[in-house]
């Protein structure tokens, strides 16, 4: 799944294709995608790109005097850029195409999705903040004002596991599975620790590593043409995704714990003092 520093990627890749050209058309190939139905789509037809805005993990595109179109990549989501758009409408069919957007120099992009669970989401709205996802997002975790203080006050009083909690879009906006792990591995924490529990220390190395973390990943991103994004963050995470492979820091063996539709990666040594976490679906498979 695309998360704040993909999507940051492709904000600052749309900027710079988008931004002063005009849309022509906007073709949609899977029913499932458009959620919204007024303003219709062909409301963006003929208006001017003025700005691509990132919220989260969603991007929005800003044109003339409205209106925005608003796009969550989901789990299995994609934008594929063209320099030269396909000639003819694209066929509906059993492929990954969802969307095409149209410019006027023949330019464009797809916005495609692989698999069988149909979620990635098109909106077209008058303001981002009439897309329900937008409006319940938490605050930016690279905002300016997004301090060791703010992370504090979200945390204060916090029931759930520090993993959930990162995960949550209306707490913090734009983490997900994989730069959760990332986080508190850099943090060197248990990915069960109950987030309202952490002492003044920890907080301030969760801190730290949360700004680290996405930081870094957004700038290995920029200036990464969009194609290529999806390989450049696999290359850059340490725990996530690389279950039985060493650490990095201390070359402990990569663990992993299974749920019904994610699972999570973390080193022992580095994270929960040397002892395994308990995978209870893993346990029942294994019974």
């Amino acid at each position: 799944m695309p998360e704040l520093p993909e999507v940051e990627a492709l904000r600052d890749f749309l900027d710079e294709h988008l931004v002063g050209r005009a849309i022509v058309r906007v073709l949609p190939v899977a029913v499932s995608v458009l959620k919204t139905y007024e303003p219709p789509l062909t409301a963006l037809e003929g208006k001017e790109v003025t700005a691509v805005a990132r919220y989260g993990k969603f991007l929005a595109v800003a044109t003339d005097g409205g209106p925005y179109l608003v796009t969550h990549l989901a789990r299995a989501g994609w934008l594929q850029w063209k320099d030269r758009l396909p000639d003819g409408p694209p066929r509906p069919g059993k492929g990954p195409l969802a969307l095409r957007v149209a410019l006027e120099d023949g330019s464009g992009f797809d916005l495609t999705e692989a698999g069988t669970q149909k979620r990635l989401a098109v909106y077209v709205v008058g303001d981002p903040d009439d897309v329900p996802g937008v409006a319940r997002l938490g605050p930016d975790p690279l905002a300016p004002d997004f301090d060791r203080a703010a992370l504090a006050a979200l945390l204060d009083g916090e029931r759930r596991r520090i993993k959930g909690a990162l995960r949550d879009q209306s707490l913090i906006a734009g983490i997900g599975n994989a730069y959760s792990d990332e986080i508190l591995h850099a943090a060197k924490m248990s990915p069960y620790k109950p987030a309202g529990s952490l002492s003044e220390a920890e907080l301030t190395g969760l801190y730290e590593a949360l700004r680290a973390t996405l930081t870094e990943a957004v700038e290995r991103s920029h200036g990464v043409a969009a194609g290529r994004l999806k390989a450049e963050k696999k290359s850059g995470l340490r725990v996530h995704g690389r279950t039985g492979e060493p650490c990095p820091v201390c070359g402990d063996t990569i663990r992993e714990v299974s749920f019904s539709d994610s699972s999570l990666q973390y080193c022992p040594t580095c994270q929960t003092g040397g002892k395994p976490l308990a995978d209870r679906r893993m346990s029942r498979l294994l019974k």
